[in-house]
């Protein structure tokens, strides 16, 4: 049998292998935020996200995922390949890859979770991504990866906070890493100043319902609240504004594994939203299948699209607003006639006019009118 400290440096040398930027260890424990999330809920900052309450008590202690775990192996995997970009439709980095994040983590973590088996044949394991009720930020940090930023990312001395979580669990007792106790936040607060919908009552706390990526991916059945949705800015699909201008970031590697490059809808690209309202459902699932944005769907990316359009003015769009305005899809077609108002026009207002007087669903036409108010 190997020495423990010895079956350590193997395993993190594994993660290495596999493209992991580090490997840290940790007890299986109650960590301290589970009772901080459970503050956070009765907050209602969760919004919408009702598995997060129903499955709360499933984070108090990695056993609900595997019984009897003893140990907590958390690895860190770059995202980003550290493009510059400007400004217009905006993808969220973590969703550039030619896979979702999911499967690759998964993939690559396997091999990490064979080379324990086979050092301790009678030991049990299991690889969690963040689908799973495990608090990861917190195993993470009590691995010694990093600590909680004000923007609550989990932030890394060495590479920022532009990773991936994932961890294997397992019921073997292995030696632990010294957890981060330090917060090198220092007195920045310009991921709190910039964001562009004041998302974090306080440091280190976030409400879901006011933070971009929530409204842009998880939000699915209603539509945006429309004093946000302004602040969406270019945002298509998630938000980087907090860990853009982190200044820990700078350390931040600038090349990533193949599975998160290579897609064309990361860039700037300013056909970007016209080509998603255009998108048919068999297009959307021939561009986006196995991506991280297909599980968001089809009527979610255009309603988005179209927030985009009606923020971002200049680009080119009104004759995609005005057939999305009598989409199938309630959310298209209010946040359609929000864009056609806020781009002006008379023929984008009259089409908005004539969709109020045949629209038969109360919330849209509540939208319209109120839309058509804003503009004058």
């Amino acid at each position: 049998m190997r020495a423990p400290a010895s079956l350590s440096s193997e395993l993190k040398s594994v993660a290495a292998e596999q493209g992991f930027a580090a490997l840290g260890i940790a007890p299986a424990v109650t960590p301290t935020g589970f009772h901080q999330l459970l503050q956070w809920l009765q907050q209602g900052y969760q919004g919408e996200m009702s598995w997060m309450q129903s499955r709360a008590e499933l984070r108090r202690h990695p056993e609900s995922l595997l019984s009897g775990c003893r140990s907590v192996l958390m690895a860190a995997v770059n995202y980003s390949d550290g493009a510059e970009l400007s400004g217009g439709p905006r993808i969220s980095r973590y969703a550039w890859g030619s896979e979702d994040y999911h499967t690759v983590l998964k993939r690559r973590l396997a091999p990490v979770a064979a080379h324990l088996r086979t050092a301790l044949p009678s030991c049990r394991t299991r690889v969690v991504v963040d689908s799973a009720p495990l608090l990861e930020r917190d195993f993470g940090r009590l691995a010694g990866l990093g600590w909680f930023g004000r923007n609550t990312m989990l932030i890394s001395r060495g590479f920022g906070s532009w990773f991936f979580l994932a961890a294997v669990l397992t019921d073997a007792e292995l030696v632990c890493d010294e957890a981060e106790e330090r917060n090198y936040c220092g007195t920045c607060t310009r991921c709190l100043d910039e964001c562009p919908t004041d998302a974090f009552p306080e440091s280190g706390v976030l409400d879901a319902r006011r933070c971009i990526s929530y409204l842009t991916i998880e939000l699915r059945d209603r539509s945006v609240p429309r004093e946000l949705r302004e602040g969406i800015g270019g945002w298509l699909f998630g938000c980087d504004v907090c860990q853009e201008v982190c200044p820990w970031n700078r350390f931040a590697p600038r090349e990533c594994l193949p599975e998160f490059t290579g897609r064309r809808w990361h860039v700037s690209a300013e056909r970007v939203p016209v080509e998603l309202l255009r998108m048919s459902v068999v297009d959307f699932q021939q561009v986006f299948s196995g991506t991280a944005l297909e599980r968001t769907g089809r009527d979610v990316m255009r309603r988005n699209a179209a927030i985009v359009l009606g923020n971002l003015r200049q680009l080119e769009g009104d004759a995609e607003l005005l057939v999305a305005l009598r989409d199938d899809s309630p959310l298209v077609r209010s946040a359609a006639g929000w864009a056609l108002c806020r781009r002006g026009g008379a023929v984008g207002l009259a089409a908005v006019r004539e969709q109020l007087l045949r629209e038969c669903v109360a919330e849209v036409a509540c939208d319209l009118r109120l839309s058509l108010e804003e503009c004058g």
